[in-house]
């Protein structure tokens, strides 16, 4: 059965989203982080878990984008923020099963981005991720330690296919081994298992590359302090890093000076097949 979904927002520190809330279950894992009340454009990223807008990148400069340390405005249903190169502005409403964000980014015609719903869930070892079985996914150089081969020298990314590139199996995040493993996978569709409880999620862009990022981190990241947190993040672009992206790896503002995408999340099971 379908369960609406309640959002909350916090345009003041960032644009987080701080709950999603399906009944009685919280969806989003979140950490103290008194330190990210200060931050300022071009501070070190503050990590306080929910659901992070990342634009124009996730890794690189600035990292996790430029609008998590932005005062975001609030005017009717929309959510505003501005940067240097670009204004992004979301507008979400509730649906019969779930919700809807609605983007608009607005720049020169021809600039590249990245996007991400940077989404930090609270989930059990048992939750279960599901993809299109045999989507192109590309693993990052932190996966290197845990594949049977060496990695290929100066190589940004490798690539296999959902659900175990090149032998590293993903779909299951497992107890904590001390690992941390980003991912990015084709296609903007995913669906998360946890027990009873489905959140299903999907980008959908015009002429865009869509795809969903995973962030495993199983107590192996930060070095210092690490800690468990997992991502499913619907996201435009096929990278981490904007640095890094192919011609064919990152949304591009199109001649309207205007990038239209919606992003859903419902609690109806709409696995990829």
């Amino acid at each position: 059965m379908s369960v609406p979904l309640d959002v909350v927002t916090d345009p003041r520190h960032g644009g987080r989203w701080t709950s999603l809330r399906q009944g009685g279950r919280e969806w989003l894992w979140r950490r103290e982080s008194p330190e990210r009340d200060g931050v300022a454009p071009g501070d070190a990223f503050v990590d306080a878990g929910g659901v992070e807008e990342c634009v124009p990148t996730v890794r690189g400069t600035p990292d996790h984008g430029d609008a998590w340390s932005r005062a975001w405005t609030r005017e009717g249903d929309a959510e505003t923020v501005r940067c240097d190169r670009f204004t992004l502005t979301r507008r979400l409403r509730a649906t019969a099963d779930g919700l809807e964000a609605a983007y608009t980014l607005t720049a020169e015609p021809g600039f590249r981005f990245l996007w991400a719903a940077h989404a930090l869930l609270d989930l059990s070892e048992a939750a279960v991720v599901r993809v299109r079985d045999g989507a192109p996914t590309r693993l990052f150089p932190e996966a290197a330690p845990l594949l049977d081969r060496p990695w290929p020298a100066g190589a940004p990314w490798v690539e296999g296919v959902w659900p175990a590139p090149l032998g590293l199996r993903l779909d299951r995040f497992g107890p904590d081994d001390g690992s941390a493993v980003g991912a990015v996978v084709a296609g903007g569709r995913c669906c998360v298992h946890d027990g009873t409880d489905r959140l299903a999620l999907a980008v959908e862009a015009e002429g865009q590359p869509r795809s969903v990022a995973l962030w495993r981190n199983l107590g192996g990241w930060p070095a210092r302090h690490p800690y468990r947190s997992t991502g499913v993040e619907p996201m435009l672009g096929r990278v981490f890093d904007l640095a890094e992206a192919g011609p064919d790896d990152a949304a591009r503002v199109p001649p309207s000076g205007e990038a239209h995408w919606r992003l859903t999340m419902t609690t109806d099971c709409h696995c990829p097949h």
